[in-house]
């Protein structure tokens, strides 16, 4: 007496699931390789959409031909960390707007952070609108 199922158990495997799933994966990173950027390229600064609402304190300014301005009075670079020590005084939270032109050496836009982080002053670096 021979006893066999009817019914037979297909032993198969669909890929189909597979592929769509490694389809899907390749596509996501391929969209996600194109938004990194790479490292020491061109920088083209400053320009922002961002606005800052926060009460401007003091505003220190730097133009082109490296002459500092604190709320548009002209200080020699020596002068400007006591100038902004007396100006803080009594000031809740002091923070420093910086405008620095796009042809400023990075150096001097650096002395004007380090003094804002010795005396912890709040600091924003003003950009324009593209």
């Amino acid at each position: 007496m021979s006893l066999r199922s009817r019914n037979k158990t297909k032993v198969e495997f669909s890929m189909a699931s597979m592929t769509d799933i490694v389809f899907l994966l390749l596509i996501f990173f391929i969209v996600i390789s194109t938004l990194i950027t790479p490292y020491g390229l061109n920088v083209v600064l400053p320009k922002s959409n961002q606005r800052n609402n926060n009460p401007k304190t003091v505003t220190v300014t730097i133009t082109s031909d490296q002459n500092f301005f604190i709320n548009g009075q002209p200080f020699n670079i020596e002068e400007i960390e006591s100038e902004l020590k007396t100006m803080m005084q009594g000031v809740d939270k002091p923070g420093i707007v910086l405008k620095a032109d796009v042809m400023v050496p990075h150096g001097f836009v650096v002395k004007i952070m380090d003094i804002a982080n010795r005396n912890n002053f709040k600091m924003v670096i003003a950009t324009s609108p593209n």
